[in-house]
């Protein structure tokens, strides 16, 4: 159950253009350790090295496999929990 990948839904939403940049946008659901998640991950296409000319699917497999290998490493705190 540690790769996420496998064991959890990650699902390619858009692509959308901002001024700053392109991002490829992904849906997250699944359960690690217990607990049911959600999340939405973007990711700048230029992170993955790849520009808007390349194929589709290649731009959504390489942002892909950066969002999921961020989001696993990721640390989370409760807002507002901190000072107790």
């Amino acid at each position: 159950m540690k790769d996420l990948a496998e064991n959890n839904l990650i699902r390619f939403k858009n692509i959308t253009k901002k001024k700053e940049a392109i991002y490829a946008n992904f849906k997250v659901k699944g359960l690690k350790g217990g607990v049911n998640f959600a999340a939405s991950i973007s990711v700048d296409i230029s992170a993955a090295e790849v520009h808007a000319g390349d194929v589709l699917e290649k731009i959504i497999e390489e942002c892909a496999r950066i969002g999921v290998k961020e989001f696993a490493s990721a640390e989370f705190q409760f807002e507002g929990l901190t000072a107790i």
